[in-house]
């Protein structure tokens, strides 16, 4: 026990000499692997899910987009596939979930989510096939909505 209470605490002392040094963690590295594809509001972007992307833990997979959104913006994430049920969410830079939608008002499989940003900041979106499926084909679009005035 005292064995595993001075190792943890040498590491610790390493971690922070490191980082005192300006040194990052080799932790830091593995950051490098997730890497978001960035996405423009109003472009439609048309990619595939694969058993390459990201693993749910669920049995299927998901691929992120990362975006810049301001507090007040309101916006609609439509994703639709002909190859899989789909499931859409838009994540914080605290790695909460903001919104999420698995099927949209028409009755289909496929996604449509309409959120309100209450802070300005980056955000991601989730692009996720319901169940123990690989994925496919599909598309999403984002579309900044403008506000609706008010009449006097």
């Amino acid at each position: 026990m005292a064995y595993r209470f001075a190792a943890r605490f040498q590491s610790s002392v390493v971690l922070l000499s490191l980082l005192a040094a300006g040194i990052p963690p080799i932790a830091s590295a593995q950051n490098k692997i997730y890497n978001p594809i960035p996405l423009t509001p109003g472009v439609t972007v048309t990619d595939r899910l694969t058993n390459k992307d990201i693993p749910t833990g669920q049995g299927g997979f998901a691929r992120d987009y990362v975006l810049q959104l301001k507090e007040g913006s309101q916006l609609a994430i439509d994703l639709t596939s002909d190859n899989f049920d789909t499931i859409v969410a838009l994540i914080a830079e605290d790695g909460s979930t903001v919104a999420e939608n698995d099927d949209g008002p028409d009755g289909s499989t496929n996604s449509l989510l309409f959120t309100r940003i209450t802070k300005t900041g980056t955000y991601y979106i989730r692009v996720r096939a319901f169940g123990e499926v690989a994925g496919g084909n599909y598309k999403l679009k984002v579309t900044l909505l403008k506000p609706v005035e008010e009449r006097r």
